[in-house]
Parts: structure tokens; C-alpha cells; sequence
């Protein structure tokens, strides 16, 4: 009889990759519930990884210990990992990201600038090796949208080569 041991040797190759990221916990709550016991506690955690050249992705994990949360938080954020447009140390130029109720503005800034930005935004830009650049969270402060519309925002960049490829013209044309 065949077994399939390929999950196995996944398994073993996610677990190798994990030293190369950086891990953050942006938010961690705790919510309760009241039974006919009494209060039921749990906790979740909003997670950040990144390998500070390009790639993040974060997660949501939810667990009755707040160890168990973290660990369902990191696992998602890895498995939700997309690759950014960078400039150099900054992004290419302005975009909002927008994610329900939560509007983040993004701006690229001049090199030594560093990140001007709020916590959970400051989290994604360190994760995702960003050095210099202006944030501002314009209307929700809820961790969860805000670092949702940071992602939105960071995944709608482009540089001037992708717009050209799209545009069917040359870099130098689009840059004028």
C-alpha cells in the first residue's frame, strides 16, 4: 500500500523557511462571553510577516490561549503572503488603500526619512522592509482594517516598468 508522505516534507519546508521571516503581533484582544458558568475568555491576535524585501502577509488567529492565538496568527500571515513593488527604500508613489471602514494614505518619502506612520501601519512597513515613507490612517483606527488597508494599498503599487508592459509603451516614454 502507497502512502503519500509529500504533506510530511511540506510541512518540513514551511517550518525551514520561518527563520528568514520577521514576526510581529500587531493587536492582541481579548473577548468575552458569558455562559450559564460564567465569563468564557478567548483571544485573537492580528499577525505580520515579512522578510524586509517585499514579501508580507498577515493573519487572524483566534484560540482560548493567548500562545495558541499568536501561533494560528503567524501561521495564516505565512500562507497569505504577497510580493510588493518597491523603490528602493520607499514605494514608487501615493495611493490610498481603502478596506471597509478602514482608509490609509501612503506616500513615499525621501531616503533617511524613515516610517512616519502609526503602529499597526508601522508594523506591515517595517515587516515588508519598507525604510522611508509617510502614513496616515485617514478614518477607522481598528487594527484589523487598518492593516487590511495597508495590504490593499501596498498590493495596488506599481512601478513604472509594469505600467508600461500595460499601457504597451516604454518605460522612458511613461516616465516622460
Amino acid at each position: 500500500m502507497a502512502y503519500n508522505n509529500d504533506r510530511r516534507d511540506n510541512r518540513r519546508n514551511r517550518e525551514e523557511e520561518a527563520p528568514e521571516f520577521t514576526e510581529k503581533v500587531v493587536s492582541l484582544n481579548r473577548v468575552s462571553k458569558t455562559v450559564k458558568g460564567g465569563r468564557v475568555m478567548k483571544f485573537s491576535a492580528l499577525c505580520v510577516v515579512g522578510d524586509g524585501k517585499g514579501r508580507v502577509g498577515y493573519g487572524l488567529g483566534k484560540a482560548n490561549e493567548v500562545s495558541e492565538a499568536i501561533r494560528k496568527g503567524l501561521e495564516d500571515a505565512k500562507k497569505n503572503i504577497c510580493t510588493i513593488t518597491l523603490s528602493g527604500t520607499t514605494i514608487p508613489h501615493e495611493v490610498i488603500g481603502e478596506f471597509g471602514a478602514g482608509r490609509v494614505l501612503l506616500k513615499p518619502a525621501a531616503p533617511g526619512t524613515g516610517v512616519i506612520a502609526g503602529g499597526a501601519v508601522r508594523a506591515v512597513m517595517e515587516a515588508a522592509g519598507i525604510k522611508d515613507v509617510r502614513a496616515k490612517s485617514l478614518r477607522s483606527n481598528n487594527p484589523q482594517n487598518v492593516v487590511s488597508a495597508t495590504m490593499v494599498g501596498l498590493r495596488s503599487l506599481r512601478d513604472a516598468a509594469q505600467v508600461a508592459v500595460y499601457r504597451g509603451k516604454t518605460a522612458e516614454e511613461i516616465k516622460g
